[in-house]
């Protein structure tokens, strides 16, 4: 034990946001509390306020976390390719990669995330999470310019709120495909990469210019 407090603060603060997020994926954030995560992280519950004002704030790294996770996958999928259609589908399939590997964070995204940073209140991390997010709609923003430019895309979209409408289809797309997963099988007798790719097309074809479309 004595080794474990000679250990950096980051340490233990990485130690109980680790145990945090496996509780909060088990048994969702409302039905967590500090003792099942301090018990969890093997520390006691005095000695985790040590390193945690609430559980708020380990909510607010692990939104922060997915940001930075959802903002690598974004980033590596538009750096793939150069065409408009090869860019949009690999953003799709980072997206789809994403929700299976952190399913717990993808829903963590699509949540309500501050934007009034004039209270005191704040979480430092908050702050950072909405940068984040605003360099993540800003490479989607240049995505849809440089389609438009192409004429690859409509040249009638507006662009924030497309970029509001293409999250919220894509994730929803996505999401419907993990939770109904064996409905879309049984009646549809259509795999999930079947239905997702049949979805994505038609959220593609939503925003493709009309000659290109024909």
């Amino acid at each position: 034990m004595g080794r474990r407090k000679k250990e950096p603060r980051s340490v233990h603060r990485e130690n109980v946001v680790s145990a945090a997020s496996r509780l909060f994926m088990e048994k969702g954030i409302a039905a967590t509390s500090m003792d099942d995560i301090a018990k969890a992280a093997g520390y006691s519950k005095a000695t985790l306020y040590v390193y945690f004002k609430n559980k708020e704030e380990i909510v607010s790294i692990l939104v922060l976390n997915s940001m930075k996770k959802l903002y690598d996958y974004i980033s590596s999928a538009l750096a793939q390719h150069e065409s408009t259609e090869a860019r949009y589908n690999f953003i799709c399939r980072g997206l789809v990669q994403y929700q299976e590997e952190f399913p717990f964070y993808f829903r963590m995204v699509l949540d309500k995330i501050n934007i009034d940073f004039e209270s005191h209140d704040n979480l430092p991390e908050e702050k950072e999470t909405f940068q984040i997010g605003e360099e993540i709609n800003e490479k989607i923003k240049h995505f849809l310019l440089s389609g438009m430019e192409k004429g690859d895309l409509r040249s009638d979209l507006e662009i924030i709120p497309a970029i509001f409408n293409f999250w919220g289809m894509l994730s929803g797309i996505i999401q419907l495909a993990a939770n109904k997963e064996e409905y879309i099988i049984k009646s549809m007798g259509l795999s999930k990469k079947q239905f997702l790719d049949y979805g994505f097309s038609l959220v593609y074809h939503s925003i493709t210019a009309k000659e290109r479309a024909l």
